[in-house]
């Protein structure tokens, strides 16, 4: 089964490889809940869930299996729906 990623998936991983000294891996394949891609940045991990803000809230929503991983994950995760929301979290 291929994985799908939203439609700003590409411009913002685009985006965070033009940041100095940050790392950055896809991992939308991974499933079974587990947030589209891992930052690197300043020694601190960040797991990150993309959705697209173009989209209606109801089309944007967290899967099932998205919600069970952010709640029973016991470090950070968060959901940004741009890449400014994504600044304010990491800068």
């Amino acid at each position: 089964m291929i994985k799908r990623t939203d439609s700003n998936h590409a411009e913002i991983i685009k985006a965070l490889r033009k940041i100095p000294n940050l790392s950055v891996f896809s991992t939308h394949e991974v499933g079974k809940g587990f947030p589209d891609i891992v930052i690197g940045y300043k020694g601190i991990n960040y797991l990150i869930e993309i959705k697209d803000g173009k989209k209606s809230p109801s089309a944007r929503k967290l899967t099932d299996a998205e919600i069970e991983f952010h709640l029973n994950w016991k470090g950070q995760t968060a959901v940004i729906k741009n890449f400014d929301e994504l600044l304010e979290i990491i800068l």
